[in-house]
């Protein structure tokens, strides 16, 4: 069973920056695509971005393509999400999600395992 878990959200400023990190327990990390979404208070939960298996290719939504920068790390089995020049409609729950890489289509946003999600407060 594929254990995710989100750290690193909390409350700034808008312009600043945070980075958050998805540990993932499966002895076979570098073969599974990792998922960022978001839910705003009130709306639906929504595609941020994703990073695929071994490397091999990261994929963002318009709405955050600049900002949003995800990178991975095979040896830790985490895979980072950095978000710089934060606005008031980034706040929300941040959740990593984990599926096999071979599984979906690149651009698939069905995923099969979920973590709790971390909390994002921007301020204006």
């Amino acid at each position: 069973q594929v254990q995710l878990l989100e750290s690193g959200g909390g409350s700034v400023q808008a312009g600043g920056s945070l980075r958050l990190s998805c540990l993932v327990s499966v002895p076979t990390f570098r073969t599974y695509d990792i998922g960022w979404f978001r839910q705003a208070p009130g709306k639906e939960r929504e595609f941020v971005a994703s990073n695929r298996w071994s490397s091999s290719g990261t994929y963002y939504s318009d709405s955050v393509s600049g900002r949003f920068t995800t990178s991975r790390s095979n040896a830790k089995s985490t895979v980072y999400l950095q978000i710089n020049s934060l606005e008031p409609d980034d706040t929300g729950v941040y959740y990593c999600a984990a599926r096999p890489g071979y599984s979906r289509h690149p651009a698939s946003r069905d995923y099969d395992s979920w973590g709790q999600g971390t909390q994002v407060t921007v301020s204006s």
